[in-house]
């Protein structure tokens, strides 16, 4: 780590918070929203003095919002607040419609809807939640600033973390010559961290197989490129909106990791040999580039220092997962950190996050992994891709790869022998109309009683406000009696029969402290 010395030091802010955020991306932000719920003190430092960028708004901004990001935003109440989704449907020019419409990719070979049956999800409930939506960097930014700021968490743009010192009580943040107390520093601070990297954590991975070109551009005679995605014996090339153009070239990152501009000159030249034809471009409006660099943190803590989002992972935006990581990091984190800073979490509770996310993100860079593998000009990924393309075009194939590229399939390894427990609570609607979603804007777990067992309420009166006993039938229940559910929708204990209260209570000590503890 890199210590504070007191000769550069200019200024001492003596306001301890309960955590200082450093980074104000979506990560960043939902992460203060939770812990603002939960009643903790927040600061965020943001390096950036400009919150607005062509790169976050449409096209370069678009991104697409799996079903637990989705069911995160519902349950805390900011879903509605997304308008973009309302507009765009789908962003694929000339998509087809009905069972035909494309919902989504592996490695550029689509899936279609009328392919995925979701019959085989056997605990998902039609609901206000979608599977799959599309939203922007900009308009998600802008939601959530907005509801920090209503939460009272503060924010600080052109404050570039530093350096950092921690003890055993707390940390102080170096930022513009200021230094900045906390009892906990999160790094949320994207993929080149300066608090992972002055934290001394080690970021393991793969190396580039290719550097990605997305740009904004004027084509003369666009006719010459096919529309959509299209892998080529070179690489890849994608129109999605006229003039926006998406571009991979395995050249195993160099061109990424020089440094160098992207001209206009270079862009035709690397276009014209990837899609085999003389296509030219009239004018460069804004581009820039990225690769498929795979790392991730072998440890996600560090004392009182801990990684979300990029800072902890990063992997090819193959598929639009990683913003979708990162907001789960920060949904399962909130509600642990804001515990422990209350001195009201159990024994080993924050250490779950890592036990939790960490395996999450090793599936995701395996999955981005997968992607570039048999994308890659040779004849071995040829025949892979091909064989790949028709198991995609399979119910069961489709079905698979639309579980995992939507979340549906992830799983906690959490104690418990119900098929359910670990998994993302149904959105239960009772019969008096309330949903899951409405019940839990609040932050608090919940205790599901479906069938008017009165000792419930007892037990969730045994957890103070920390727990909230809801009592009333649902129009479909997957014949459940009782159901205990995360803060973060992550069902912890569930019952199919009359509830054995002392594995209830093994379970609810297991995520909450009780008024006795």
């Amino acid at each position: 780590m890199k210590p504070i010395s007191e000769n550069n030091k200019s200024v001492q802010n003596y306001t301890i918070y309960d955590v200082i955020i450093s980074g104000a991306g979506p990560v960043g932000l939902f992460l203060a929203c939770e812990l603002a719920l939960a009643n903790c003190s927040v600061l965020i430092l943001e390096k950036a003095e400009d919150p607005h960028s062509p790169l976050k708004q449409m096209p370069f901004g678009i991104r697409g919002l799996s079903a637990l990001t989705i069911e995160a935003l519902y349950r805390r109440g900011l879903l509605n607040e997304l308008e973009i989704h309302k507009r765009i449907k789908n962003p694929h020019q000339n998509a087809k419609q009905g069972a035909q419409r494309q919902v989504g990719h592996f490695a550029g070979i689509p899936f279609i809807e009328g392919n995925v049956d979701t019959s085989q999800w056997q605990y998902r409930l039609p609901g206000s939640a979608e599977t799959g939506l599309i939203s922007e960097m900009a308009e998600l930014e802008t939601v959530l600033i907005r509801r920090a700021q209503l939460l009272g968490v503060e924010i600080k743009r052109g404050f570039a973390v530093t350096g950092f010192h921690q003890t055993a009580d707390g940390v102080t943040v170096e930022s513009d010559g200021q230094s900045f107390q906390s009892k906990w520093l999160v790094g949320c601070d994207g993929s080149r961290s300066a608090v992972r990297k002055a934290g001394g954590f080690e970021f393991a991975g793969t190396e580039p197989e290719f550097t990605g070109y997305t740009a904004l551009v004027d084509i003369a005679d666009p006719e010459k490129l096919k529309p959509g995605r299209n892998v080529t014996p070179r690489g890849m090339y994608m129109q999605s909106q006229p003039g926006y153009m998406a571009i991979q070239d395995f050249d195993c990152g160099a061109f990424h990791g020089s440094g160098k501009p992207v001209t206009l000159e270079h862009l035709q030249e690397v276009l014209r040999r990837i899609s085999d034809t003389d296509v030219t471009l009239s004018t460069l409006h804004i581009a820039t580039t990225w690769t498929d660099r795979a790392r991730q943190a072998t440890a996600y803590r560090n004392g009182r220092v801990l990684l979300a989002g990029d800072a902890a992972h990063i992997h090819a935006p193959l598929g639009g997962q990683g913003l979708n990581l990162g907001l789960g990091d920060a949904m399962n984190l909130g509600w642990k950190l804001a515990a422990t800073v209350q001195n009201k979490a159990p024994d080993g509770l924050l250490d779950t996050y890592y036990t939790e996310r960490h395996p999450v993100g090793v599936q995701v860079l395996n999955w981005s992994r997968a992607q570039v593998a048999i994308m890659k000009p040779d004849p071995d990924a040829q025949a892979l891709y091909a064989i790949m393309g028709d198991l995609i075009n399979t119910r069961d194939g489709a079905t698979y790869i639309a579980g995992r590229v939507w979340g549906i399939n992830t799983h906690y390894n959490i104690a418990g022998s119900h098929p359910l427990t670990g998994r993302s609570v149904p959105d239960f609607e009772f019969e008096d109309g309330n949903r899951i979603g409405g019940l839990m804007h609040d932050g608090r777990g919940l205790l599901l009683d479906f069938d008017g067992n009165t000792p419930l309420k007892t037990v969730a009166e045994e957890y103070g406000n920390r727990l909230t006993c809801v009592s009333g039938r649902a129009k479909e229940q997957f014949g459940l009696s009782a159901v205990l559910i995360r803060p973060d929708g992550i069902i912890a204990w569930a019952s199919d029969n009359e509830p054995d209260y002392a594995e209830l209570r093994k379970a609810a000590n297991l995520w909450f402290v009780g008024n006795k503890a």
